[in-house]
């Protein structure tokens, strides 16, 4: 009897010490990255920032604590720049431009992402987040180039049709200017900033569907034409003379102010020139497909911002958990619902602009699935060098300092140089 008692409280010892082990097994599986009882730190843009109630639903859905912190563009890249270089992680998720993903992969400061052959078909400006065959940032804001259009103005000044090629648009900037109704119809900034950079690619690019060789040099052939636009648009008067000074982020509010009649700018336009609390000009201004040398172009380009997980993240396995989130179409729409971002995600875009969900024209369904990198080998990591190169360029050919054939040239040999001390 005595035996069998001690068989008894033998096995129920082996029992109690592999429960306990089951349990400590558990907690350290806890410890070393199950997301259940994690938090983690984003850092974003007002812009991009979730609400407050989305980021609880996230918690209620996956256990991961968000602490949010809303920071300045700017502020967010010297922060991340400081605290990767002493391998740390300013946040475990943050805020990724598209201008700055080739230097801070270059540099091992991104994780590269897992992201689903469903989502990546789906997301047309993921190309401007791979490096050597991987992702390293998840694009959250559809921020793709549309051609805007004062319908209202182009009927006053005798044109009833929507411009389908420059010709056509040249036409109407004619009209507009010789009857009045506006002596600077096409907006486009030309002083020394990033928005000149990205217009002079944009108008580039629409038009002859390349800028950047396989090498990363600059087509001598695209540039010199988009030169050749600007430096006749300029002298026309077709571009007012003071933008060359006047802070591009203003250049684009003309077309919801009046101060113009056409504009390549980015999609909030498309929100913003309809609402009377900004807008002088509502009801006057369409989106239309951007017009390219002999008809629709062919080629569209983005410059979007992403979120991206940093290398130094103590929280990976949560933070992934965060993009895949960001991914979802539900969060998609509700961010656009919430913060007026346009979903990233053509299958998203496309039901919401079909239902009526998005006010949007419903081109913009075909225009995206048209995004492409200008970048064939990715975003250099000296891209912040490149653009002030090419904005300096183009901001003395605004002046008159130079004309297209020596800004062509001057761009051309000042990308090489760049391409040349960064090997």
């Amino acid at each position: 009897m005595k035996r069998k008692n001690l068989g008894i409280l033998a096995l129920a010892a082996v029992v109690l010490t592999l429960t306990l082990s089951a349990c400590a097994g558990q907690e350290a599986q806890t410890a070393d990255g199950d997301t259940a009882k994690q938090e983690i730190t984003v850092m974003l843009p007002d812009w991009g920032a979730p609400t407050d109630e989305m980021l609880a639903d996230f918690e209620s859905e996956t256990g991961i604590k968000v602490n949010l912190q809303r920071t300045g563009w700017d502020e967010i890249k010297q922060k991340v720049s400081v605290a990767s270089a002493g391998n740390n992680a300013a946040a475990d998720v943050f805020e990724v431009d598209w201008s700055w993903v080739g230097e801070f992969q270059s540099a091992g400061w991104l994780e590269p992402l897992d992201i689903p052959q469903e989502v990546i078909d789906d997301t047309p400006s993921l190309a401007y987040f791979m490096v050597d065959g991987k992702y390293y940032a998840l694009p959250y804001i559809n921020d793709m180039r549309l051609a805007y259009s004062n319908t209202a103005m182009l009927n006053e000044a005798g044109i009833d049709t929507v411009p389908t090629n420059w010709t056509e648009l040249e036409q109407g900037f004619d009209a507009l200017a010789s009857s009045g109704v506006n002596e600077h119809p096409f907006l486009f900034p030309l002083n020394a900033e990033e928005k000149t950079t990205t217009s002079f690619l944009t108008l580039a690019y629409t038009r002859n569907n390349i800028i950047f060789n396989e090498d990363g040099s600059i087509n001598h052939e695209s540039a010199l034409d988009a030169l050749q636009v600007i430096e006749h648009m300029v002298e026309a008067g077709y571009i007012d003379p003071m933008s060359v000074s006047t802070p591009g982020i203003d250049v684009f509010k003309g077309i919801q102010n009046g101060n113009g009649a056409y504009l390549a700018g980015p999609s909030s336009y498309v929100t913003s020139t309809n609402n009377p609390e900004v807008s002088t000009v509502v009801g006057q201004v369409e989106a239309i497909p951007f017009p390219g040398k002999d008809g629709i172009a062919t080629s569209s380009i983005s410059f979007t911002e992403a979120i991206g997980i940093s290398a130094f993240s103590e929280n990976k396995q949560a933070a992934q958990t965060f993009v895949e989130w960001y991914m979802e179409p539900e969060t998609q729409k509700e961010l656009n619902h919430e913060i007026s971002i346009m979903p990233t995600r053509t299958s998203v875009l496309e039901e919401m602009i079909t239902s009526g969900e998005l006010d949007a024209p419903e081109f913009i369904i075909e225009q995206s699935q048209q995004v492409t990198s200008p970048f064939p080998n990715g975003v250099p990591k000296y891209y912040t060098q490149m653009s002030t190169e090419i904005f300096n360029i183009v901001n003395q050919l605004g002046q008159g300092k130079i004309d297209a054939e020596q800004a062509a040239d001057a761009m051309v040999e000042k990308v090489d140089a760049l391409i040349a001390n960064n090997q």
